[in-house]
């Protein structure tokens, strides 16, 4: 998502460059021959476009709104997924004992713990169409990281090695029942949390009513300069211009918002997301060495701003 708060109004109307052109050659063909040409004298009620209007404007708020739902809900997700990966860690900290002073599972620690970051990145980069194995041989030893390539989904094999490893720290009783129970609690909460990522990812907004919104809002635009060129003549142009862009604006908001995982401006900032759990996790494990070692991260540039 974009980084800033003050938006250029370069990159604000930069989005509907080429309807603005439209709409301005349009509206100033109509009023010259409505000035020159007498056969060409056609007026409408302004009644007419404000009724359209209306009618658009109930649309595109329902519109919007549904929008706004399906990133916020991915915001959500984002929050639990945050949450969930702060107690996973908790948890295997501190259920899982050494009762001898080995090794063996303050590695074990560390291993289910790197895992879970790789987990994050690795479902962020899913969501955006991008490989999900990339840059997880940081987080992963080599024999996870061979296990993961013989799998199409990434995310799912990775919870699957916390689900196996759960399972050994039972078996050499590291843990207990009670508290194994409790650590897959956490694992199915997060299965859930990408579930319904993937569930918005894959759902795909009605391009019938998107289609047939835009088609209202162009069939408004065509009819408005019939309704103000009687009352307003040359300065028909501006009005019309002006109301034009508000309602392209709101209807290009929306159909921004309706996909948070496309890496656009207007994504949910899962990258940002994930460098907060990884920042909190290596604290856990007073593992700094990653966050120190870890190249900046690759960002998308909109003229000043960056998309994270």
């Amino acid at each position: 998502m974009l980084l800033r708060n003050n938006i250029p109004l370069t990159y604000i109307f930069g989005k509907i460059k080429k309807e603005l052109l439209f709409v301005i050659a349009y509206s100033v063909g109509i009023v010259i021959l409505y000035q020159n040409f007498h056969v060409t004298r056609i007026s409408i009620p302004i009644t007419v476009p404000a009724l359209l209007g209306t009618i658009i404007s109930l649309l595109l708020a329902f519109r919007s709104n549904q929008a706004y739902d399906r990133w916020w809900e991915a915001r959500i997700l984002w929050g639990a997924i945050v949450n969930d990966s702060r107690s996973l860690s908790r948890q295997i900290l501190s259920f899982v004992e050494n009762p001898y002073g080995s090794d063996e599972i303050e590695k074990f620690k560390e291993k289910f713990i790197k895992r879970q970051i790789a987990w994050t990145y690795a479902l962020s980069q899913a969501l955006r169409g991008f490989n999900p194995r990339k840059g997880l041989e940081q987080y992963l030893s080599a024999d996870e990281m061979e296990f993961i390539k013989r799998r199409k989904n990434v995310t799912a094999t990775l919870l699957e090695l916390h689900a196996m490893d759960l399972k050994e720290a039972l078996n050499k009783g590291w843990i207990n029942k009670y508290q194994q129970i409790e650590i897959d609690k956490t694992l199915t909460s997060l299965c859930n949390h990408m579930g319904g990522c993937e569930r918005i990812k894959n759902t795909v907004f009605p391009v019938t009513y998107s289609k047939y919104i835009n088609m209202s809002i162009h069939l408004f635009i065509v009819l408005l300069p019939f309704g103000l060129i009687e009352y307003f003549g040359y300065m028909e142009v501006p009005l019309v211009v002006a109301i034009a862009a508000f309602f392209l604006l709101v209807e290009k908001m929306a159909v921004h918002l309706q996909d948070p995982f496309e890496n656009k401006p207007t994504d949910t900032p899962t990258t940002t997301i994930c460098r907060t759990i990884e920042r909190d996790l290596c604290q856990m494990i007073d593992d700094n060495k990653i966050l120190e070692d870890k190249p900046q991260t690759e960002l998308a540039q909109v003229g000043s701003y960056y998309i994270l």
